[in-house]
Parts: C-alpha cells; structure tokens; sequence
C-alpha cells in the first residue's frame, strides 16, 4: 500500500513550511535516513529525511510552494513491487495560493468599485447638461478621485451630490453600477500614477514566513512583556587596546571583534547576577544553569538569533570563531535547530552601522537583552581634568516581572566593571 509523505513538524511553533527543493525524483529509490528535500521555516531552511523506504512514486506538493500545512502529504511512497498507478490513485492535496508578484503598480480601488464596462461614449447631449465649476475645476473627493481614475471616469462630466455639488463616492459608486458613467478620453492604465498622499505608487515585496513570525512575536513581546531600560556608558579603549594585542599575536587563528569581547563580558557578568540570567512563567522565575548568549545576526528576511552556548567558559578565539561560523549560516539560512532555538540571554549590537544608543525588544521567554551602540571618542572627566575617552552607550532591555530596576542596575555595573577592566575577560 503506498505510504504518504507527510510535511514534518521542523520546530516546536511550526504550523506551516515552505516545500524549497526536492532533492529526489520521481522514480528514484529512497532508503530510510536520505535526505529527500529541503523544507524553509520561519527560521532557517533544513534538510527532510526520509523514515521508510521505496520508491519516490509521485510528488504532490512542488518544490517552491509555499504554506505547505504540517501533516499535509506532499508526496507517495512505494513499497516494493507496488505499480506507478497506486500512486496516481492517492488524493492532491489543495494548491497553495502562489506568492504574489513583486512588482511596482499603482494603488488599487476600493473593491466596491470594479472597473466599468465598456460602453459606446455617451451623446454630446447628455454631457452638455453636466454643469461644470468655473475655470473647469471638478470638485471631488480624494476618494472619488482615486475610484473615478481605476475606472476610466471622467469627473468632469458629472454631476456631484455632495455640498456645493462636490462629486464623493457614492455618485462614482453609482455610475459604475449603472453603467452610464462617461469615460476619460484615455483608458486609467494608460495615466501615469499620480504621486501624492491618497495615491502612492508602491511595490509590493512578500511577507516570507520568517517575516510573519518575527512581526508575530515582536507585537506579542512589546504588547505583553512589561519592558522597562536602564543605559550605561563603558569606556573601551583598554578593551580596544587588547583586542589590537590579542589579534596580532593570533596570526590566522582567529580575528576577535569587538562584539565577541562584548558577548563573553555578559557571559561573565550573568555569572556574577544569575538573576538576569532568566524567564518568567505564572508559576515561577526560571533561573538558567548555563549562559547560552542569543546574538542577533541581520539577514536580507530579517533578524535571526544564532546562540553562542557556554559562553561563560569559552575563550575568545572559540567565540569568534563559532559566531563567524554561526553568522554565515544564518545569512544563508542553514542553521540547525538547535543552534537558534533557545538562549538565556540576548545581545543586539548595531555600534558597527555607527548607532550611539538604542532600545531593544526582548526575546521572549528570555528576560533580558543588552542593545549595544557604537564607540565613539567623547568628552570624558579623568581624575578631575577634562580629557578625551572612547565611550560606548549599552542599554538594558528588562522584563519588569522577572527582573526588578536593581537587578537590572546591579547586572550592568558588572558589566561595565568587565568592559573597562578587559583583563578579567582573560581569566
């Protein structure tokens, strides 16, 4: 009997995915553990291994469609000996409705306005009695304007039922309806779009379903977390100086940022206050064993959050390294699940686009995130005297039901104690 092949459920919050590529053809073999196709989440695209063997008999889903439901069968499994027909006899699946194309257009009608049909122009005698406003001005509304231009209404040929004669949607409305409206001398796809505030050109660009989940989660996190911010300033340039000293003496090892002396500064000092280091459920505050940093990694669908774990007790050289490797995957959407999926703590840095401070939202079910800006040299006072120092801005991002104003403050006092004595990232 042919066995379907279901859509598998790639992550815990999957509900839906998008069929990327087959990596078999129909009539191939496939042996239980071959990876068969590669399936786009919210997150990352990953690989779909097979669980029985036979033969590939039919694909039911195409590679490219997207909103492909978990369970939903996506293609027929043959046992051995089983004819091409018992495939063809398993049911299709409904096709997912194609993404729609990206591309510049004007801004569309109201739908209570289709477009008129065409109908021979109307007698000299019918438009003559259409009164028009001196120095031929048609009073209409911005609404009506847009509706009559979609469907090829001349305004000035009617007659308005508004104050003062104004023409307002629902004459256009009617015209439409009754077929009798007169038409512009030139069909509206013919006009270029009118740029101003009631008709923008746009281009449309589709929503990816990493996209949807990130809009999802930021408005529930900023609706239902209660987040509060606390800012310090860190000089760096020892830190500075150390980084230049450590890279040189690294050769081709490693080439530490200053993001990675920044991630395991928070690592350190989450030692220092566990407290910050946790999540809040109704029943309890979880308090996390390890430091499992979540740092924020820019791709052209949005941000992703690849985790550095332990950060505490690795050395620099093996956070720059695997946060390199991280980020590139990222970008390229082949992370595993388990490298995006969980963290304690979330670090977004934005200092390398020049940002001086920012607030970021958390990451939910995490309590904490630290938004770190740019360094940048400011006026500073040293022992009593004006003096010029290299200063970055870093802001606290707090859930205010896990972690109280003097946990946060006590967190970013150890923080900045670890940044302007860089020593101890060594120890």
């Amino acid at each position: 009997m042919p066995i379907e092949i279901l859509m598998p459920a790639l992550s815990p919050t999957m509900t839906e995915g998008k069929l990327a590529k087959w990596l078999k053809k129909e009539g191939d073999a496939i042996k239980s553990g071959d990876v068969i196709a590669e399936i786009e989440t919210d997150k990352a695209t990953m690989e779909m291994e097979a669980v029985d063997e036979g033969t590939l008999g039919r694909i039911l889903v195409p590679a490219g469609t997207e909103k492909v439901s978990v369970n939903q069968p996506i293609a027929v499994l043959l046992a051995e000996g089983e004819s091409k027909d018992a495939a063809k006899a398993a049911p299709t699946p409904p096709k997912a409705a194609p993404p729609p194309e990206m591309k510049a257009e004007s801004v569309k009608a109201a739908p209570s306005a289709p477009p008129a049909p065409a109908r021979p122009a109307p007698a000299p005698a019918q438009t003559a009695s259409a009164p028009k406003p001196a120095g031929n001005r048609v009073f209409a509304s911005p609404l009506a304007r847009r509706i009559a231009a979609n469907a090829g209404i001349d305004l000035a040929a009617m007659k308005g039922s508004g104050p003062q004669g104004r023409i307002v949607r629902a004459d256009v409305d009617k015209a439409v309806s009754a077929g009798s409206a007169p038409k512009a001398g030139a069909p509206a796809a013919a006009k270029p779009a009118a740029v101003t505030d009631t008709n923008q050109p746009y281009t449309e660009v589709h929503n990816s379903l990493m996209r949807k989940t990130i809009a999802k989660r930021l408005t529930e996190a900023k609706s239902t977390v209660p987040h509060f911010y606390m800012t310090i300033d860190c000089l760096i340039d020892d830190l500075l100086k150390l980084r230049k000293d450590i890279n040189e003496r690294a050769g081709d090892a490693y080439k530490l940022s200053v993001n990675d002396l920044v991630i395991k500064a928070a690592a350190l000092a989450l030692r220092k206050v566990p407290q910050a280091n946790s999540a809040w459920t109704d029943e309890a505050i979880r308090l996390f064993e390890r430091v499992d940093i979540s740092v924020a990694v820019a791709t052209p669908e949005g941000l992703i959050t690849p985790i550095i774990r332990d950060a505490d007790k690795k050395s620099l050289g093996v956070i720059s390294n695997e946060m390199k490797d991280l980020a590139a995957r990222a970008k390229a959407k082949k992370l595993k699940l388990e490298e995006f999926q969980g963290g304690s703590f979330s670090i977004s840095n934005l200092g390398m686009f020049g940002i001086r401070h920012f607030e970021a939202i958390i990451n939910p079910p995490q309590s904490c995130i630290l938004a770190v800006g740019a360094g940048e040299q400011r006026a500073i006072v040293k022992n009593g005297q004006l003096a010029v120092g290299t200063v970055m801005s870093c802001t606290l991002s707090c859930d205010h039901r896990a972690v109280d104003g003097a946990v946060g403050a006590e967190y970013m006092q150890a923080f900045q104690g670890i940044v302007q004595d860089p020593l101890r990232l060594l120890l």
